[in-house]
C-alpha cells in the first residue's frame, strides 16, 4: 500500500491506531508531496529528520517524490514543471543527494506530468535519465504521465521507455486521465486507465520484465468492486509477461 508520509507524520487518535494496524499487516510504500526536489527554495531538513524514523519505524519498502518544484518562498501545493536544461539537471539532482544523505536511504523519483516546457536543452527522456545517473537514485515510473506527455508534447511514448534502465526502475503507477473534445489532456487520476496505457504498461513488461505497479485513484473514486477489476488486469499482464519469459528460457 503506498501513502502521502505528510498525512500521516504524527497522526494519532483513531487515525494513528488505524495506520498501525494497516502497517502491521501490510507492506509500505511512501509517496511525497512536498520534497519540492526541483525548486529554489533549501529543502526542508528539519521535515527530513521527522521522516527518517517515520520510514524506519514502518520498514517502508521505498520513499518517492515527483521530479518537480511545488515551492518557492513557501510551499504552492502544486507539480511544476521543471526547465529540461542541464544547470536544472545539476541542480535538482544535488538536492536529491542531499535529502538520501539526509534519509541515508536511495530514494525515487517520478517522471511528472507537465502541461508547458519552461526551457528545454534537453529532451523530457535525456532530462530524466541525466537526472537519475547524477544523483544514483531510483525510478518510480509512471506510465499514465509517460502517455499523457507524450500525447500533450508529441513524442513516442515507447521511445521514450526505451531509454529508461531497467535497473532503476522500483515500481510504478498507472492511472487514468481526463480526455477534453479540445487542448491538453489532464492526468487527474480520477477515470479508469484507458487502452493505450494498459498497452504502454504490457510494453514496459517487454522491455523490463515485470515490475510492481500501482493503481492510483485520487478522484471520484468508485466502490472497490469496480477498481479490482482493474488491480487484476495489472496482475494478469504480469502473469502473461512471466509465462512469456519462462517459455523463452525453456525454448533457449
Amino acid at each position: 500500500m503506498e501513502v502521502a508520509p505528510e498525512n500521516w507524520l504524527g497522526a494519532g487518535g483513531r487515525l494513528g491506531r488505524a495506520f498501525e494496524e494497516i502497517a502491521e499487516r501490510v507492506p509500505l510504500a511512501c509517496h511525497g508531496l512536498l520534497l519540492n526536489l526541483g525548486g529554489p527554495d533549501p529543502i526542508d531538513i528539519d521535515f527530513l529528520k521527522r521522516l527518517k524514523p517515520f520510514l524506519d519505524r514502518y520498514k517502508v519498502r521505498c520513499y518517492s517524490d515527483h521530479l518537480a518544484f511545488c515551492g518557492e518562498s513557501g510551499l504552492l501545493y502544486e507539480l511544476l514543471p521543471i526547465p529540461f536544461t542541464a544547470e536544472a539537471v545539476r541542480h535538482t539532482a544535488g538536492r536529491i543527494r542531499l535529502v538520501q544523505d539526509v534519509l541515508e536511504r536511495p530514494i525515487a523519483i517520478e517522471n511528472a506530468s507537465y502541461y508547458c516546457v519552461l526551457a528545454q536543452d534537453l529532451s523530457e527522456a535525456e532530462f530524466v535519465n541525466a537526472v537519475l545517473a547524477e544523483a544514483d537514485c531510483r525510478l518510480l515510473l509512471d506510465i499514465n504521465n509517460v502517455y499523457v506527455n507524450s500525447q500533450n508534447h508529441g513524442y513516442d511514448p515507447l521511445s521514450f521507455l526505451r531509454t529508461l534502465r531497467a535497473e532503476r526502475i522500483v515500481y510504478a503507477h498507472i492511472a487514468g486521465h481526463l480526455r477534453p473534445e479540445e487542448g491538453l489532456i489532464i492526468d487527474t487520476h480520477g477515470t479508469p486507465v484507458v487502452d493505450p496505457v494498459w498497452q504502454l504498461l504490457a510494453q514496459a513488461f517487454d522491455l523490463f520484465g515485470v515490475f510492481p505497479c500501482l493503481l492510483e485513484r485520487d478522484e471520484h473514486i468508485p466502490p472497490l468492486e469496480d477498481l479490482l477489476p482493474e488491480v487484476e488486469h495489472i496482475a494478469s499482464l504480469q502473469r502473461q509477461q512471466l509465462a512469456g519469459d519462462q517459455a523463452v528460457v525453456r525454448h533457449a
